[in-house]
């Protein structure tokens, strides 16, 4: 399992043999007692510069999202079954990769 770490924003790639799926990953979440909340969203499409006073786990599950940090200028591109972990209050903006994608997001209960 692959985890990059910077300015307390955690990256975990996904690893192992079978693809993930919306219930494999919501069922993990649950087991961690994070919410699940699914959404997708089309090719290109751009969320502007934000942030939450919550901490949020963010996986996604088909197509990819680059999230870029403007704080750090850091930028991660997220892939079928990525984890992102972010912590309350870092700002960061995503833009949806040229075939859409599906995530799933969760806060803690």
């Amino acid at each position: 399992m692959a985890v990059v770490t910077f300015n307390q924003v955690s990256v975990t790639r996904w690893h192992g043999g079978q693809h993930p799926t919306l219930d494999n990953i919501t069922r993990q979440m649950r087991v961690e007692s994070l919410r699940p909340y699914v959404w997708s969203n089309t090719a290109n499409y751009r969320y502007p510069v934000r942030s939450h006073g919550y901490d949020k786990t963010l996986y996604c599950v088909q197509g990819s999202l680059e999230v870029t940090f403007p704080k750090t200028k850091k930028r991660v591109v997220l892939r079928s079954g990525d984890r992102l972990d972010l912590p309350r209050g870092i700002r960061y903006s995503i833009i949806v990769g040229s075939t859409g994608a599906q995530c799933v997001e969760g806060s803690y209960l």
